[in-house]
C-alpha cells in the first residue's frame, strides 16, 4: 500500500545512504508500505534499476523498553546469512536517526508466498502436509545452529528463558494495561510457581509462525524467515509449543481448533511435534509439561497484543488493524488459564 502519512520518511535521505551502504544501489529510491508489520513499519523499496529491498524501522512516537530492537534483528539475521537456516541477506544497518527519522536495516526483498492462512486455501489439498513440514524443518534448522561459532554467544542468556520471558512480557504487560484481566493476574502468579527444569538453550526466532516466513512461489520451501526483532537464545520446547498453538486456538481466531484436519489434508499437533522431535533428535515432551508451555505462550501472546493495543490507542501501532489486538487479550488468557486448570486436573 502507499506509505501512510505517519510512516513516510525523506526518501531522498535514503537513497543517498544506500549509494553509499547497498552493493549495486542505482537511485532514486521509491517506498511503499507493508500492510502487515505490528510491531516494525516495514516498506519494500524500488531503485532506478528495478531492483527490490526491504526496509524495517523503529516506528515514531513513544516505544517500551527495549522493544523494536531493528539492530537486533539485523546482527541475527546478519550471522544466519553463513548458515542453512533460510534468512533474507542482510545488507546495511542505520542507527542514524537523522536519515529516516528511526534507526533502520535494509535487507533482501524475497520475492516469494506469504501464507497468512493456516488453512492453506490457496495450496491443493495434497501440498499442504510439505508446507507444513517445511516450517518445522527450518525451524529444527534454527534450533541446531551452533550460536556461539556464529558470534551469538552474548546474544542471551542461557537458561531460566522461561521466567525472564515470564518476567520481561509481564512488566511489558503492566506499563500497557488498559483494563483489569483476572486470567492474566492468575498467569503471572501461577506460572512463575511451576516452571519446568528444562534448561536447554539453543537461538529462538521467538515469533515463529507461518506469516514469519516467506516461501518460494511453486514449491514447499521456506526462502526466508522475517521479523526477527524479539530473537534470542532462549529453550526450544518454548518455540515449538508457540508454533504448535495454532492447533489449541479456535476458527474465530484463525486456529486451527474445531476444522476436520485429515479432509483439510493438513497435519495434527500429534503429527508435527513427533516430526520435529525426530528433526532434531529431542524427546517427545510430556503431555503436563507440554501443557505448561501452551499455558505460557498464550499468556505471553496476551501481553504482546496488549501492547499493539496500546500503541493503537495512541495512534504509534503501524498496521491499521491494530486495535483488533485488544479484543484477543482477554480470550487468550482465559484459554491459557484454563489449560492450567486441566494440568491441576491431571495431576489429581
Amino acid at each position: 500500500m502507499e506509505v501512510q502519512e505517519k510512516h513516510r520518511f525523506d526518501e531522498q535521505s535514503l537513497g543517498r545512504f544506500m549509494a553509499v551502504h547497498v552493493e549495486g544501489f542505482v537511485p532514486p529510491v521509491r517506498a511503499e508500505q507493508f500492510r502487515g508489520g505490528q510491531s516494525n513499519p516495514t516498506y519494500r523499496l524500488a531503485d532506478g534499476a528495478g531492483r527490490h529491498y526491504v526496509l524495517r524501522r523503529k516506528p515514531p512516537g513513544k516505544l517500551l523498553p527495549s522493544a523494536h530492537a531493528v539492530d537486533r534483528e539485523f546482527r541475527v539475521i546478519s550471522a544466519l546469512n553463513k548458515t542453512n537456516v533460510p534468512t533474507p541477506r542482510a545488507y546495511a544497518l542505520c542507527e542514524d536517526e537523522s536519515v529516516v527519522g528511526t534507526a533502520f536495516y535494509i535487507m533482501e526483498y524475497c520475492d516469494g508466498r506469504v501464507l497468512w492462512d493456516p488453512l492453506l486455501a490457496e495450496v491443493p489439498k495434497e501440498g499442504r502436509l510439505a508446507i507444513y513440514r517445511a516450517k518445522f524443518e527450518a525451524l529444527a534448522r534454527l534450533h541446531a545452529v551452533d550460536y556461539a561459532a556464529m558470534g551469538l554467544a552474548d546474544f542471551g542468556r542461557p537458561g531460566s528463558y522461561v521466567v525472564r520471558q515470564i518476567s520481561r512480557w509481564g512488566k511489558q504487560y503492566k506499563a500497557s494495561e488498559t483494563e483489569s484481566i483476572e486470567a492474566m493476574d492468575k498467569l503471572l502468579d501461577w506460572l512463575p510457581a511451576h516452571l519446568p527444569s528444562n534448561e536447554e538453550t539453543v537461538l529462538v526466532h521467538g515469533d515463529y509462525r507461518l506469516d514469519n516466513m516467506v516461501f518460494h512461489a511453486t514449491e514447499p520451501r521456506v526462502l526466508g524467515i522475517i521479523d526477527w526483532e524479539i530473537s534470542t537464545l532462549g529453550d526450544p520446547l518454548a518455540e515449538l509449543s508457540y508454533l504448535c498453538m495454532l492447533w489449541r486456538t479456535p476458527k474465530d481466531w484463525g486456529g486451527l481448533e474445531g476444522h476436520d484436519l485429515a479432509a483439510l489434508g493438513l497435519p495434527t499437533e500429534h503429527d508435527m511435534v513427533g516430526y520435529y522431535c525426530e528433526l532434531s533428535k529431542r524427546a517427545v515432551p510430556e503431555p503436563a509439561l507440554w501443557n505448561f508451555y501452551m499455558a505460557y505462550n498464550l499468556f505471553r501472546v496476551s501481553c504482546i497484543r496488549q501492547g499493539v493495543y496500546a500503541r493503537a490507542l495512541d495512534g504509534t501501532a503501524s498496521n491499521m488493524r491494530a486495535a483488533e489486538s485488544g479484543k484477543l487479550v482477554r480470550p487468550a488468557a482465559e484459554l491459557g488459564w484454563n489449560i492450567v486448570g486441566s494440568i491441576d486436573r491431571g495431576a489429581r
